[in-house]
């Protein structure tokens, strides 16, 4: 799946979890609006990458104290551009790793 595949995604109501990443989920949820739908998703995970969307996520929130600590939990360096950059840069990572059998 590439990043206009991702996009389409975006038309639906909800994304196709048997394909997606929590983390993705999550950035797809963040970008529909539902910050909190997006941030439970990464709550409780420890991986890298579901530590790099919380980052994002509250840098979004504007809790950059926070978003910082989530940053270095993920071994990301703090991203300082727009969050709309920001977003399809983490996506455009994340969809890379996928490797999706089959549409949703």
């Amino acid at each position: 799946m590439n990043i206009e595949e991702f996009l389409r995604l975006m038309e639906k109501q909800r994304p196709c979890p048997e394909t997606l990443s929590k983390g993705l989920q999550a950035m797809w949820y963040a970008e529909k609006g539902d910050w909190n739908k997006a941030h439970e998703l990464v709550t409780d995970a420890s991986d890298a990458d579901s530590a790099w969307v919380h980052a994002y996520l509250h840098r979004k929130e504007g809790d950059l104290k926070n978003a910082h600590y989530w940053y270095q939990r993920s071994g990301q360096p703090a991203f300082s551009g727009e969050l709309s950059q920001e977003w399809q840069q983490i996506t455009s990572v994340l969809l890379r790793k996928v490797n999706a059998t089959h549409e949703c």
